[in-house]
């Protein structure tokens, strides 16, 4: 055991620390935001902190719940050996989550009237819906990331991934402070910003991909992508109801916050 133990956990943290580092700065962008946006005032804070915990927090459930379905997929591919297949399953899910995401763009566009629906004040909904609108761009990154996450991660691609996170992290802290503070962008340069950095994340991996570094594994676009889309589906669905389960618990406590005597302390407190 006090032999193999080093060697097992060398292993182990090979794999687990670029991806803890990896989720820990894709969390922060939001976090960051959020911190920049107290700053510049506290409905800001209040409508930053509703459409990313509520209206991007729903969303990104869906999605990372349905881009998980790829994870057992791939992983069986690449153990089998079928390596090209691999590329196949992630423009499927592609297909699949780009189609969800025009969907839950109607959230988006249509956030105001709901945050009102279900009784939020009047100051939070019109300012998280217009915020919600301008980050229309990062629900559609979430549809391309999520599939490329879990393409990489099959073939343990990790450390590429913590490294695009980490200079994600870097340039959206810097950005934020330009635009937000120092040009004075506020809710604007929130939006703009936070949607460059999942862009970018998303540019950052594709061109990764596509450079030869997963040459046996992305062959290229495929028509095989559009085959089997219905039970590829139902393996999606599955997965989102069960992650998405344990994401949406925070969404209910800003929504509870928003309720109270003073909405806009409150759900500021709580979101910090």
């Amino acid at each position: 055991f006090f032999r193999e133990y080093p060697i097992e956990s060398k292993k182990l943290w090979f794999l687990a620390g670029p991806a803890i580092f990896t989720s820990l700065c894709r969390y922060s962008l939001g976090a960051i935001t959020q911190v920049f946006s107290g700053q510049v005032g506290t409905l800001a804070l209040a409508a930053v902190s509703v459409e990313n915990s509520v209206i991007a927090g729903f969303s990104f459930g869906v999605m990372l719940g349905m881009g998980s379905a790829l994870e057992t997929l791939c992983g069986q591919a690449f153990g089998a050996g079928q390596v090209d297949m691999l590329g196949v399953y992630m423009q499927r899910s592609w297909i699949i989550l780009n189609s969800t995401a025009l969907m839950l763009s109607l959230l988006y566009i249509f956030a105001a009237k709901f945050l009102r629906v279900i009784g939020q004040t009047e100051s939070i909904s019109k300012a998280a819906g217009m915020f919600a609108i301008w980050m229309l761009p990062q629900l559609f990154a979430y549809a391309f990331n999520f599939p490329m996450a879990k393409f990489l991660q099959a073939q343990s691609k990790i450390m590429v991934m913590a490294v695009i996170a980490g200079v994600a992290l870097v340039l959206h802290t810097v950005l934020s402070w330009l635009l937000m503070l120092k040009l004075g962008w506020g809710l604007v340069g929130a939006a703009v910003v936070l949607n460059m950095s999942w862009i970018f994340i998303v540019v950052a991996q594709f061109l990764y991909i596509i450079s030869g570094a997963c040459d046996r594994t992305w062959t290229g676009f495929s028509w095989k992508a559009f085959q089997h889309l219905w039970g590829f589906v139902r393996l999606s669905l599955a997965s989102a109801v069960m992650l998405c389960l344990e994401v949406w618990y925070f969404m209910a406590l800003i929504l509870f916050a928003g309720y109270l005597t003073n909405a806009e302390v409150s759900v500021d407190a709580l979101s910090i």
